[in-house]
């Protein structure tokens, strides 16, 4: 879950890719970096923090030229607490690369191992973005067969090497020294990335982002989306070529970018995020009308931020009123980067206040996008009684999270999800609900599919445990465990470090 961004222009840069970031902040708030180049020559500044607090005056002075990219960063791999993992990455051979990243590599560690065996590269971080740079290094090395000279050929059978080599999930930008800009997506399409175009009268201008949303504030027009296992390759003088690199495709875009990581406003695949989540709604309403028909309902209220649309239309679809009972205090910081589920507790608080007025008295449906640990459900159920609610249900957008996520999710372990081994009445009990209602994963599916049926396949492993990529094992999610507890912290501070899905993005 990061977000990432590329373009070429007729002008300098860095504003836009500041701009560009800023609208990109919900996809990470852990780190961020802009890259850009001048000629032959690498510009770059980066470290942790908010974009906001990461780039100075001076900083943006420094990053010269027409073309460059850009990486806010949640961590998935490698430490949240280690500030030379910020993006993007730079090796100078064979030709000098920049790279930023988004996603997570599943067989990183080997591909680590032949680095340095077999390849002579040595990493200084365990950032997996560190391993995919190094990896489209080596293989832009071997196909220029050693002759130090670059051109789309040369490029095009790197990444078809890097598509060979590396498992998991991942979008990409990369400058090459000299030549331009690079982007491609793993041959699943699990993690999203879009083109967008901007004609001027020096010439056309590109811009590649993890969201259309960056591509729309930016003045550019949408073109499309890269497809599963493709690169585009951007030259300096703005000449546009792409080709299919991947031997075999499945497009299985990641559901979660759907239920919560993207933001409304955003295309994804053809794919309104926003009326997705309207459909989720649509969907769910049935749900309830079916298997809850006694429920005597006074209000539906959303959880801010992701959860609106589709509370909005599942309150529309049951005739029931709609209102607004919590108000996000937007100043707060994002709750799963806070340190201890103790602090996470007290920032649910500060966060989210209930407007004690729509609760007084009232039987309410809670409507959030999903549950992961369930911590932030459970204090959120708690708030509304003590605004005097009389009884309170909960309803989920999305289906239990049961499973680990292995492709640029940082979930918790199975340990930490409360569906992960309970039931649906044991969550309801668990988190101190009067009743509890979860989406179908087929009326999840079928919610996006109806907005575009091209989309047949999903990444939906959180949700029902099935990996597409088709390498992850039950030895392999073992070992992603083990790796965890050998970090040497607390539960309470490597679950600070976990993504909680349960509380809204910071705008």
């Amino acid at each position: 879950m990061c977000g990432i961004m590329g373009v070429v222009a007729t002008t300098p840069v860095n504003q836009l890719l500041y701009d560009g970031l800023q609208v990109l902040q919900h996809r990470g708030q852990d780190a961020a970096g802009i890259a850009t180049a001048e000629g032959g020559r690498f510009h770059m500044h980066k470290g942790p923090g908010l974009v906001r607090d990461v780039f100075r005056t001076r900083n943006m002075r420094n990053l010269i030229g027409n073309w460059g990219i850009a990486h806010c960063r949640y961590p998935t791999a490698g430490s949240a607490y280690n500030a030379a993992e910020a993006q993007p990455f730079y090796v100078n051979s064979p030709f000098g690369l920049m790279l930023a990243h988004n996603g997570n590599l599943t067989n990183a560690e080997q591909l680590r191992q032949d680095m340095f065996l077999q390849d002579l590269r040595h990493m200084n971080t365990n950032s997996d973005s560190e391993v995919l740079l190094n990896v489209l290094a080596h293989e832009l090395q071997a196909a220029s067969q050693n002759r130090y000279q670059v051109d789309p050929e040369t490029i095009f059978q790197a990444v078809k090497g890097v598509q060979r080599r590396v498992r998991g999930a991942y979008a990409v930008v990369a400058m090459i020294a000299g030549y331009g800009l690079l982007a491609f997506r793993d041959p699943y399409g699990i993690r999203p990335l879009i083109i967008g175009r901007n004609d001027t009268a020096h010439g056309p201008e590109y811009l590649v982002a993890s969201e259309s949303v960056a591509i729309d504030t930016l003045g550019f027009k949408v073109l499309r989306d890269v497809e599963p296992g493709e690169a585009i390759l951007i030259d300096t003088q703005g000449h546009f070529v792409s080709r299919q690199c991947a031997e075999k495709t499945l497009h299985a875009p990641c559901m979660f970018e759907y239920v919560y990581l993207a933001r409304p406003d955003s295309l994804m695949d053809g794919v309104s995020v926003y009326e997705t989540r309207v459909k989720m709604g649509e969907f769910l309403a049935d749900k309830v009308r079916h298997t809850m028909p006694h429920l005597d309902i006074d209000a539906v209220i959303p959880i801010p931020d992701s959860s609106r649309p589709a509370a909005m239309e599942l309150a529309r679809c049951l005739d029931i009123p709609y209102r607004e009972g919590f108000v996000k205090n937007r100043y707060i910081g994002r709750t799963f980067i806070m340190p201890g589920q103790a602090s996470r507790r007290k920032s649910v608080r500060q966060k989210l206040n209930a407007i004690a007025q729509e609760f007084r008295g009232k039987n309410v449906m809670l409507v959030d996008d999903s549950i992961v640990r369930g911590t932030t459900s459970r204090e959120i159920i708690m708030m509304a009684r003590e605004a005097g609610a009389k009884k309170v249900y909960f309803a989920s957008a999305s289906p239990p999270v049961r499973h680990a996520n292995v492709y640029g999710i940082d979930m918790p372990t199975r340990s930490e999800l409360i569906a992960a081994f309970r039931n649906d009445e044991e969550i309801c009990n668990e988190i101190g609900a009067d009743g509890l209602i979860y989406q179908d994963i087929d009326a999840l599916k079928a919610a996006v599919r109806e907005l575009n049926p091209a989309l047949v396949h999903f990444e939906t492993s959180c949700f029902d445990g099935h990996y597409v990529t088709g390498d992850v094992s039950n030895e392999y999610l073992e070992h992603v465990e083990a790796a965890r507890a050998k970090t040497g912290r607390s539960e309470d501070d490597a679950d600070s470090a976990q993504l909680d899905l349960n509380l809204v993005q910071s705008d």
